[in-house]
């Protein structure tokens, strides 16, 4: 039996290893070419679009440019989050950058070959936005790995996600600054709401690096965790969302940004979180009840919240052990 036991548990610690985990990793010089390919399947595809159970797995996928985005990869980019976000099985996404880096923003060898400036005009004028859907909200909760360097439009990316969890070494900035490229994916909205104008400012306007220390310290991330990790626990976040209701989790999202971005007054965002709440949001509300009232999330323990679902081999795996 504990045999048995020790299989089923290797089984499962397999299975629970993402095979995405390893393609986010930074490759050495050292690295063979089959080494490389087999970290990356697909090194022709700028988007990589994966999906574990209720999660979207996001990619960047341009490694050789620290995954600068052009044109063509931000409308991919645009098109994967559009999918996720109509996908009724997805519920959380995660955004992240292949090869080591997140994102080092807007390819600017596209702009130095616009020969006309109406061309690189037609660019910037992408209703979405030049780097990916950055002029919208995006509906479901999208958590930001970053990784290596995450500047210029790519710490714009970065912003247009709810959460953002950095690795101690990676790197943030404005450095579009040093070559007269202004900010147009949302910098200079989303950036002053969440740490303030003048500290905003200052990151605007200098182009300053900003260390994993200061970004936690003026909560421009969410989480700072070891070099290697930041795949993996932006991925765990997900996971912690991903296991409520969600429901209420989009309710009290959108009324949060709602307020913070589009309420002319504070009486006008609380009519807006009383207005949008539906039948559907009250009968997930009243399941939830039930639970509690059967005992479940009385003295912390909240383990019963949300039914887990096995997997066909799992359940075939239990009957065989229950009939020896």
């Amino acid at each position: 039996m504990l045999g048995l036991k020790s299989y089923r548990f290797g089984r499962n610690l397999a299975k629970s290893i993402p095979s995405f985990l390893s393609r986010s990793c930074t490759t050495t010089p050292e690295s063979t070419g089959t080494d490389q390919q087999m970290a990356n399947p697909h090194p022709e595809e700028p988007i990589i679009v994966e999906k574990e159970n209720n999660i979207t797995l996001i990619g960047i996928n341009r490694p050789k440019v620290r995954n600068a985005i052009d044109s063509i990869t931000g409308r991919k980019l645009s098109a994967a989050i559009a999918e996720f976000e109509d996908d009724p099985k997805a519920d959380v996404g995660v955004l992240h950058g292949i090869g080591g880096s997140f994102c080092s923003g807007y390819d600017l060898s596209e702009l130095a070959g616009q020969q006309e400036p109406q061309q690189a005009l037609s660019i910037v004028h992408q209703p979405e936005g030049v780097m990916g859907p950055t002029r919208r909200m995006i509906r479901k909760p999208l958590v930001c790995a970053i990784t290596g360097y995450c500047v210029a439009g790519g710490l714009e990316l970065a912003l247009m996600c709810d959460l953002r969890v950095m690795e101690e070494n990676a790197v943030l900035g404005f450095f579009n600054r040093r070559f007269g490229v202004p900010l147009i994916d949302g910098g200079t909205v989303r950036l002053p709401a969440l740490i303030g104008l003048s500290r905003a400012l200052d990151l605007i306007l200098t182009g300053r690096t900003v260390t994993a220390k200061e970004a936690l310290d003026i909560g421009l991330v969410n989480r700072v965790v070891a070099v290697g990790a930041g795949l993996g626990q932006a991925y765990n976040l997900a996971m912690s969302i991903a296991k409520y209701p969600q429901l209420c989790i989009r309710h009290d999202r959108d009324a949060a940004y709602y307020g913070t971005f589009s309420a002319e007054s504070f009486e006008q965002a609380l009519e807006r979180e009383a207005a949008n709440v539906t039948v559907e949001l009250l009968q997930e509300a009243k399941e939830g009840a039930d639970k509690f009232r059967q005992g479940i999330g009385r003295g912390g323990s909240f383990s019963g919240i949300k039914e887990r679902k096995l997997p066909d081999w799992e359940r075939a795996e239990m009957k065989h052990e229950s009939k020896l």
